[in-house]
């Protein structure tokens, strides 16, 4: 099979969108659909961050992350920092735990770097979650490469 058949058969699987924020002298930031929940005791959660981004030596070197898991009204943040948008935008962050996260996503979870899986071109970085917060709304969904919506 060839790395195209792959992506699109991957891209089959419908999930949610999260933006994974850490901070060591600055605030960095990434996108990801590839994040799961692990355990409810601990209370865990995984994130896959490619060897290759920006944030995967900021997790190791802060030991921590958050996860913002995005509204469907949030998809200009999804895209940003997925690097689709040409120009900056304003980001809102909030603070929680001290840690950085998107304001008014739907969940925010903060992590400590529990453990860390190497494995592909990737890295699973387990985390323990620190503190949570959560409010109502709908889901920013991922679909086929497409951004999708749920039909009322």
């Amino acid at each position: 099979m060839d790395d195209r058949l792959f992506k699109s058969a991957m891209g089959k699987f419908a999930s949610g969108v999260t933006v994974i924020t850490t901070e060591t002298d600055e605030i960095y930031g990434m996108t990801a659909n590839a994040f799961m929940s692990v355990s409810l005791d601990p209370k865990l959660v995984v994130v896959s961050v490619s060897k290759n981004a920006t944030c995967h030596e900021k997790i190791k070197e802060a030991g921590t992350f958050s996860v913002s898991i995005l509204s469907q009204e949030q998809e200009k943040y999804s895209m940003y920092f997925a690097r689709q948008l040409k120009e900056d935008i304003e980001v809102s962050f909030e603070r929680f735990e001290g840690q950085p996260i998107i304001e008014d996503s739907l969940a925010s979870l903060v992590c400590r770097v529990h453990s860390t899986h190497e494995t592909g071109d990737h890295t699973l970085f387990v985390g323990e979650v620190i503190n949570l917060q959560v409010q109502d709304g709908d889901p920013l969904l991922y679909f086929e490469g497409k951004y999708n919506k749920f039909a009322e």
